[in-house]
């Protein structure tokens, strides 16, 4: 189990260096920096999370490592030779009982000749011929990082049927501030067209993804994208919002991080840039929404709370569009990794259940 792992900043012994994690094109390393600001170096890296660590004796890191196919081990690296050592396989029984999808690593210019990466799989038992239908799927942050890393909601929708895509469109982590930066003041302008054209560029560079069966899902900023995606376009068959943000005017004054947050990344408050604030919130266009819509929200969730779910959820049944809402009981803003398991197992089972009632596969 590592929801909420992570490791603080470690000097070096002669207290020189400080050893970091650093996300850099989708993966998450450790580095060692200088005190004074020369110089910095990667020491392990590759095409994997490393989402702790520790110095050990003798020279060495232990490394708790995940990548595409593995959620999780440790290992031992030299650093005086760049060799490693594995010293754990927590899941080989497990894994030798399953079939998992490898995702494939892509990149493409955006429309405005920006460079975007990302990862697409294919469903497990994939018959090269046929077509199939696709989840686009959504980070949140969106100061965040999708990488070389296991996604087990990923490997269920592909053991179910379907291709999974995602990609790092701007205003994540891992490839500079530029890329960061790009989304302030503008949620629902450059991300969502980052998204759009990812799409276009899987539909066009993947033949066997069938076009007329899309689906789309993302919790927090992920979720906030999903619902502006459902207002702007009909391009997918069906829809999934998770602990999302519906309403930046209400969102201001019930979040947690609400009133410092909207400022600085909406670039205003209610008393002032009512208007555009309003313009930033997928619920001004509501009435565009033409796809079905699950909602699953928390209870406790304090950094999306519950209201924003609700509102959506009563303007689409209002207007008479097609939308389901699932409450999670004690469930805040973590359920998805770390909740009441039984809560987790029940949303992944809704998240399969409404792309398989709306999307023909």
């Amino acid at each position: 189990m590592r929801a909420g792992a992570g490791s603080p900043p470690v000097f070096s012994e002669d207290g020189k260096h400080v050893f970091l994690q650093l996300s850099e094109d989708g993966g998450v390393k450790v580095a060692r920096f200088a005190l004074d600001g020369s110089d910095y170096e990667i020491i392990a890296g590759g095409d994997r999370e490393i989402y702790q660590f520790a110095l050990a004796p003798e020279g060495r890191l232990i490394l708790a490592s995940a990548d595409t196919l593995h959620p999780g081990d440790l290992f031992a690296f030299d650093m005086a030779n760049g060799e490693e050592t594995r010293l754990t396989d927590c899941n080989k029984e497990l894994f030798s009982e399953l079939v998992l999808s490898e995702p494939e690593a892509f990149r493409f210019e955006a429309s405005d000749g920006w460079p975007i990466q990302g990862w697409i799989m294919k469903p497990v038992g994939f018959k090269e011929g046929s077509k199939v239908p696709a989840i686009l799927e959504i980070h949140g942050g969106p100061q965040a990082m999708y990488g070389c890393t296991f996604m087990h909601e990923f490997q269920l929708l592909a053991a179910a049927g379907f291709a999974v895509f995602y990609t790092n469109p701007r205003g994540g982590h891992g490839y500079g501030q530029v890329h960061v930066n790009t989304v302030r003041g503008d949620y629902g302008g450059r991300d969502y067209q980052d998204l759009m054209d990812a799409v276009d560029y899987v539909l066009s560079a993947y033949d066997y993804i069938d076009d007329a069966r899309l689906g789309v899902t993302g919790g927090s900023y992920g979720g906030f994208m999903t619902n502006w995606i459902v207002g702007h376009t009909d391009r997918f068959q069906a829809a999934v919002t998770q602990r999302s943000i519906c309403n930046w005017v209400s969102f201001y004054g019930v979040s947690d991080i609400g009133y410092y947050f909207t400022e600085d990344q909406i670039w205003g408050n209610p008393w002032d840039d009512l208007e555009k604030l309003w313009k930033h919130s997928p619920i001004a266009y509501v009435k565009q929404v033409n796809t079905p819509l699950l909602i699953l929200h928390g209870e406790q969730d304090l950094r999306c709370p519950i209201e924003q779910g609700e509102q959506l959820f009563v303007a689409l049944k209002r207007l008479g569009k097609e939308a389901q809402f699932i409450r999670f009981p004690g469930a805040d803003h973590n359920l998805s990794r770390s909740g009441n398991p039984h809560l987790r197992t029940r949303r992944l089972t809704h998240i399969v259940r409404w792309f398989e009632e709306h999307i023909e596969h």
